[in-house]
């Protein structure tokens, strides 16, 4: 019988996730099909620009109710490009609350409501919508911090150049 190839482990060991941070996430449509958004290039000094398409429109209001479900998390900054998301999400203290969710968590619940609702519009109720696990990384300095900004700012523009990019 065949090995079966080991996932990678892509989380720090003995890090908790669940402590007050910034983290900068990126999750998948599964197959990276360009399903959430439409990338228009700008002519001359226009700026290129995004079109949400219905899916994508469902990620963004889940994305933006996340705060609501969970009021430790607050969305610093997001992009909906046509085939994975990138977020800066604040785990942040809160008073007299209970246990902080863990990125995991927070993403798991992004990930589970929006696969449900896309699945749905989509007819394809039970199929996996998004890839397996998700990538993240502590933005742990002010620099780093604008970094990311930077890059979910300049995502749309260098959309062909993008590791993600599917024509």
């Amino acid at each position: 019988m065949e090995e079966l190839a080991k996932r990678k482990q892509i989380r720090l060991k003995n890090y908790d996730y669940s402590q007050c941070g910034v983290y900068f996430i990126t999750t998948n449509v599964r197959g990276n099909r360009c399903v959430l958004s439409e990338v228009r290039v700008g002519r001359g000094l226009a700026p290129a620009a995004l079109r949400l398409t219905e899916l994508g429109r469902i990620v963004e209001q889940e994305l933006l109710d996340l705060p609501r479900r969970y009021p430790e998390v607050e969305i610093n900054k997001y992009v909906i490009m046509p085939n994975h998301v990138h977020a800066i999400i604040f785990l942040r203290e809160t008073k007299g609350a209970g246990r902080r969710p863990t990125l995991m968590q927070v993403v798991g619940t992004l990930k589970s409501l929006t696969a449900r609702k896309c699945n749905q519009v989509s007819g394809t109720q039970g199929e996996k919508f998004w890839q397996d696990s998700f990538y993240e990384s502590i933005l742990e300095t002010e620099t780093i911090y604008l970094d990311a900004w930077n890059y979910i700012d300049e995502n749309p523009i260098k959309w062909a150049e993008d590791k993600y990019f599917v024509r």
